[in-house]
């Protein structure tokens, strides 16, 4: 799904139902002229239009905006000063009061938005007269997809509701258990890798394939410290026919640049494009008018964006250690915004066409994601970014498998993935700076790997989990983990506008 396939108007309608929730009483009148599910899914085009409203659900605003505030602000490596105490107190400082806060509802209600665009393909798709190998590759689009939205649900809300049908007006459904919902995914992902191609080209680039599959599967068989079954995608990825498929790539900025979007270490990224240029570049959801992501205007440096997300200090001195030509990590200028981005210091490091020194003087020690934003090409954000958010990397994937073998016991196997992707910074490989290290050294050094490598991308909130390193001793590096409540803290609560109105859901522990 390229900028050809990004410009494709969407069926949205087809979800405009009640998703979890029902009412005690609706109103029986039929519009004639209203399409309906039962007089749409007839053909070829229809299966397409629907499987792109799927994507398309990655546009909305609770995942394109507000979902990387969870997984990288709520984290040790971001902050929020932003003016707006609700995004402070409920992103960052877990300060959380109102079950029913805007930003977080929006991520559960755009994922389940999601959840049944995917179910309205998975269960009407099939139905259709069509080409058999183009059907199955649409079905195990939305099932990946699917798998995709409940990997956001069960990390960030946990014992969610799983809906595997198209919602109606009425439905109840029950809060399943974590391990339920991590089933499914699973489920999902497998199915989906048996029938999607390796490969897209043209203006199929983008969808879900193959590898992306695999790597979301290991990613969920990870969490759940299922490190045995991951190694099977990982090794799909990094030693089997992955391999001749994704790569580093040389330069690695250039996984950042609205240049070198779907290039070959992409191994799934969430697309978006500059809007048409009759559309304003304001806070509008106008259905069907937002192609881009906001992100950039959020996370965007003072006086340019909005600020309302940065980056902590503390992982800028995780690049510490020199290249083999004695030059520092280049990953740094490519990660982050700061005063000594360039490293001749603040009146070299440019910030949107001016230097810092400029903006902010000399003591200014705040810290930016440079990622996903968009200074290579313009001096000004906004809220619509082209800039696709590179969902899983293939370094991640190397580092994935790196992990697993080493919690398996194969940590002398997993030392040449770490290996390449230190050599791609210019780094000296891991087999020559620390040979034989132990299980446990291993880890650890791979949590620093990830820092570097990783830094904003969004994983590093579940990197956490995973480990189980999240509590209040993570306040020495980021005070808002200060008011963070073991038991509690790690996920969101339950919206209770849902469980108002249905109560068949349970409210997660302590909320």
């Amino acid at each position: 799904m390229n900028f050809t396939m990004k410009k494709i108007l969407i069926c949205l309608g087809l979800s405009a139902v009640a998703l979890l929730t029902g009412c005690n009483r609706s109103l029986d009148i039929v519009n004639p002229n209203q399409l309906t599910a039962e007089s749409f899914w007839k053909t070829d085009a229809d299966a397409l239009a629907g499987v792109n409203a799927v994507y398309s659900t990655l546009h909305r605003g609770g995942i394109s905006r507000w979902l990387p505030f969870y997984y990288i602000i709520r984290s040790d490596e971001g902050r929020s000063q932003s003016p707006a105490t609700d995004i402070v107190n409920n992103m960052d400082q877990f300060l959380v009061t109102d079950y029913n806060y805007g930003n977080a509802y929006a991520i559960w209600n755009d994922n389940y938005i999601g959840v049944n665009r995917a179910n309205q393909v998975i269960q009407n798709v099939p139905n259709i007269a069509m080409d058999e190998t183009l059907k199955n590759r649409y079905i195990g689009e939305a099932k990946f997809m699917r798998g995709l939205f409940y990997y956001h649900l069960v990390t960030l809300f946990g014992n969610v509701p799983l809906t595997l049908q198209t919602s109606v007006v009425g439905d109840r459904p029950a809060s399943a258990t974590i391990a339920q919902v991590w089933a499914q995914i699973e489920k999902d992902l497998t199915e989906a890798a048996a029938v999607l191609p390796t490969t897209y080209s043209g203006g199929n680039l983008g969808r879900a394939t193959k590898g992306a599959a695999y790597a979301l599967l290991a990613k969920a068989q990870m969490q759940q410290q299922k490190y045995t079954e991951a190694l099977t995608p990982l090794q799909w990825l990094a030693d089997g026919e992955g391999k001749g498929i994704y790569s580093l790539m040389p330069n690695y900025r250039d996984n950042f640049l609205i240049t070198s979007e779907n290039n070959r270490e992409s191994v799934f990224e969430w697309q978006f494009q500059e809007n048409p240029a009759e559309f304003t570049d304001d806070d509008s959801q106008t259905p069907n008018q937002n192609y881009g992501t906001s992100i950039a205007q959020f996370f965007g440096p003072s006086g340019i964006g909005w600020s309302d997300g940065e980056a902590n200090r503390w992982p800028i001195y995780e690049f510490n250690e020199r290249t083999t030509t004695n030059a520092r990590d280049p990953r740094l200028e490519a990660s982050f915004l700061f005063d000594s981005t360039d490293v001749r210091g603040p009146a070299f490091t440019q910030i949107y066409g001016q230097t810092f020194l400029q903006r902010y003087g000399t003591t200014n020690k705040r810290v930016w994601f440079r990622k996903f934003q968009n200074d290579h090409w313009k001096n000004e954000e906004g809220y619509r970014s082209p800039n696709n958010w590179r969902y899983i990397r293939y370094a991640d994937v190397l580092l994935l498998y790196a992990e697993a073998l080493n919690a398996t016991g194969k940590t002398t196997q997993a030392y040449a993935y770490v290996d390449q992707v230190r050599r791609r910074a210019g780094l000296p490989t891991l087999t020559a700076a620390r040979p034989g290290l132990s299980q446990a050294q291993f880890l650890a050094q791979l949590k620093h790997e990830r820092v570097t490598e990783l830094s904003g991308e969004g994983h590093r909130w579940n990197d956490l989990v995973r480990w189980g390193d999240l509590g209040p001793q993570l306040a020495s590096r980021d005070p808002a983990f200060s008011t963070f409540v073991k038991g509690k803290s790690e996920l969101l609560p339950i919206p209770q506008l849902d469980r108002d109105l249905n109560p068949n859901l349970t409210q997660n522990p302590n909320y």
